[in-house]
C-alpha cells in the first residue's frame, strides 16, 4: 500500500505516465494476437505437411495453385518406389465471388479418402462423423463456417446453389480446417467444375478431374527424396515435399512478425521514456524525504529498491489495463468480422502473460536510473536540498 501511495503523490502525473505504457501493451496485444493467428495457421500447415509430399501440375508457381490434373496420374505415382498411397484431390474456393480475404479464405475440399489410415494430422468431430467414399451428397463443416453455413448435424447447407447434407462439424484446430467444407471427390469435382471456362469444360471428364494428389510414403522413406523420385519418374507434375511450405510461407510470416512486434514494442518504450521522466521528477521532489532515511540507517540498496517497485507498479497498471483493453478491442473485432469468416487475432496465454511482464521489465528498467541517483545522494546535501 506504501508504494501505492507514493506512485499517486502526484495523480495527473502518473495517470499520463500509466497511459503512455497502456498504449504501448495495447499496440503489443493487438499486434501480437496478428502474429499469434498466423503463427498457429503455419504451425498447422507445418504439421500438416511434415510427413508427405504434396503433386501439382507441373509449371505451378506455388504449392497451393490450383490447375488441372488427372486422377489417371495417381497409378503412375503410386508405382514409384517408396509410395504408400495416393490419394486425389479437389480444392477451390467455397464462395468464388467472396474477393480478397485476410487470412485463410474459406475452402471446398474434396478428396477420394485414400490413405486415412496413414494421415497423420487427425481430425476430430465435434458433432456427428466423418465422410465416408459413400457419402456422396454429404458434407462435414469445418469450426468457423458453423453459423455462416447455418449447420447442424442431421440438416442441410447450400453450397453453390446446392443442398447438401451435415453428417459431421468438426473440433476447432485454430488452422486451416477450421474454415473449409469437405465433401467425397465427385461432388467436389462437380463443383470445381463450374469454374472451368464453359469451352474447356466440353472437353473434360469430370469424373477425371483432380488439382492435386496427396502422396504418403512408406515407413522410414524421406518426403523430400521421394518428391524428386515422383518428379523424375511422373511426366507432368511437380511434386514437393515438407520443404516447400516452409520456403513459400513459414519463412515469409517470420518477417511479417518482426514488423508487427516492432512497431508494437516500438510503441511500449515510447510509453517506457515517460516512466524515466516521472521517476526522475519524483526523486527530485522527494529529495528531502531521501535525505531523511539515509539519515536514520537506510542503505543505498533500500533506496533503490524502493523507488524501482514504484516504477514496477506503474509497469504492472499500465501492463495490466493494457492487456485488459487490448483483449476487449480484439475480441469485439473478432465479433464484427465473425458473419466474413475472418478471424484476425488471437490472445493466448504466453501473449498475455509476456505483454505484461514485458511492460513490468521495462518499468524496472526505465526506473533504474533515477533509483541509482536517488542511492547516491549524500544525506547532508539532500537534507538541505529546497
Amino acid at each position: 500500500m506504501q508504494i501505492l501511495r507514493n506512485v499517486f503523490r502526484r495523480k495527473l502525473r502518473v495517470f499520463l505516465t500509466i497511459f503512455g505504457i497502456t498504449i504501448g501493451v495495447l499496440a503489443l496485444v493487438v499486434m501480437g494476437s496478428m502474429a499469434e493467428k498466423i503463427n498457429l495457421l503455419v504451425a498447422g500447415g507445418t504439421r500438416y505437411y511434415s510427413d508427405k509430399v504434396t503433386v501439382s501440375a507441373a509449371g505451378m508457381s506455388s504449392m497451393f495453385s490450383s490447375s488441372l490434373l488427372s486422377v489417371g496420374k495417381r497409378d503412375e505415382i503410386k508405382a514409384v518406389p517408396g509410395v504408400a498411397e495416393v490419394s486425389a484431390q479437389i480444392g477451390t474456393l467455397l464462395d468464388p465471388d467472396g474477393g480478397a480475404s485476410f487470412g485463410m479464405p474459406p475452402m471446398l475440399m474434396g478428396g477420394d479418402m485414400r490413405g486415412e489410415d496413414l494421415e497423420s494430422f487427425k481430425i476430430s468431430y465435434a458433432q456427428g462423423r466423418k465422410l465416408t467414399p459413400q457419402d456422396t451428397g454429404s458434407v462435414v463443416v469445418g469450426a468457423d463456417l458453423v453459423k455462416r453455413l447455418s449447420a447442424k448435424v442431421g440438416g442441410s447447407v447450400t453450397i453453390r446453389g446446392e443442398q447438401y447434407k451435415v453428417v459431421g462439424i468438426a473440433d476447432k484446430t485454430l488452422t486451416a480446417p477450421d474454415s473449409s467444407v469437405w465433401m467425397t471427390l465427385p461432388d467436389a469435382q462437380k463443383i470445381f467444375m463450374q469454374d472451368v471456362p464453359e469451352m474447356v469444360r466440353n472437353q473434360i471428364d469430370q469424373s477425371a478431374v483432380a488439382t492435386s494428389f496427396v502422396v504418403y510414403p512408406t515407413a522410414g522413406t524421406d518426403p523430400e527424396t521421394l518428391a524428386a523420385d515422383i518428379n523424375a519418374a511422373v511426366s507432368g507434375v511437380k511434386a514437393t515435399g515438407p520443404s516447400a511450405f516452409q520456403k513459400e510461407i513459414a519463412n515469409t510470416t517470420q518477417i511479417f512478425n518482426l514488423i508487427l512486434y516492432g512497431i508494437a514494442i516500438i510503441s511500449l518504450v515510447v510509453g517506457g521514456l515517460s516512466v524515466i521522466n516521472t521517476m526522475t521528477i519524483s526523486v527530485s521532489e522527494r529529495t528531502r524525504e531521501i535525505g531523511v532515511r539515509k539519515a536514520i540507517g537506510a542503505s543505498d540498496g533500500q533506496i533503490v529498491r524502493q523507488f524501482l517497485a514504484e516504477a514496477s507498479m506503474i509497469g504492472l497498471i499500465g501492463g495490466v489495463s493494457g492487456l485488459a483493453i487490448g483483449w476487449i478491442a480484439v475480441t469485439l473485432v473478432n465479433k464484427a468480422l465473425e458473419s466474413t469468416n475472418i478471424n484476425l487475432f488471437l490472445v493466448t496465454p504466453r501473449l498475455a502473460i509476456g505483454s505484461v511482464v514485458f511492460a513490468v521489465v521495462l518499468g524496472l528498467v526505465s526506473g533504474l536510473y533515477p533509483s541509482l541517483h536517488a542511492a547516491r545522494m549524500q544525506p547532508v546535501a539532500a537534507l538541505r536540498y529546497e
